[in-house]
């Protein structure tokens, strides 16, 4: 099933009655964001698309293993958008492939008017290298890194 943007969930709201309700959730549970699987299919549907294994993914990303699968399962949350950066930037997601992972997952969007966040966006867009690479980045304009796993604020 192919996920619907907004518009076309607008239009065929339009035409829903309230006792359908239940009926539009499940046929559209790809693009509903409520979903709780939603990052997980959408992350492994690119990672597919582009060839990558999961092992390799958190090989890069510097994330353990256990735990990046713990969290593309469900069956681990994190509250730090840092490692959901750090998975989608190893996957080689674009700018607007992360931006959607964030969304999915229920964490803010990289915002522009952030300087970290502007950094992070010019990154995803030229690919300067690693992890360990944006990081230096990061580093050389006195920007936070980005943190790994075991890190808390």
């Amino acid at each position: 099933m192919k996920e619907k943007n907004t518009k076309e969930l607008n239009e065929v709201l339009g035409k829903t009655h309230l006792s359908d309700f239940e009926k539009y959730c499940a046929e559209n549970k790809e693009s509903v964001s409520d979903n709780s699987e939603a990052f997980s299919i959408y992350v492994k549907n690119l990672l597919q698309e582009k060839k990558l294994t999961q092992q390799y993914v958190f090989l890069q990303a510097d994330i353990p293993e256990r735990y990046g699968y713990k969290l593309l399962s469900g069956e681990k949350r994190t509250r730090q958008r840092d490692v959901i950066l750090r998975i989608c930037y190893a996957a080689k997601f674009s700018l607007a492939e992360t931006q959607r992972a964030l969304k999915k997952y229920g964490m803010p969007e990289l915002y522009a008017k952030v300087p970290r966040d502007a950094l992070l966006m010019i990154a995803f867009n030229e690919r300067p290298g690693s992890i360990l690479d944006v990081n230096d980045l990061l580093n050389q304009k006195g920007l936070q890194p980005l943190r790994t796993s075991g890190v808390q604020d």
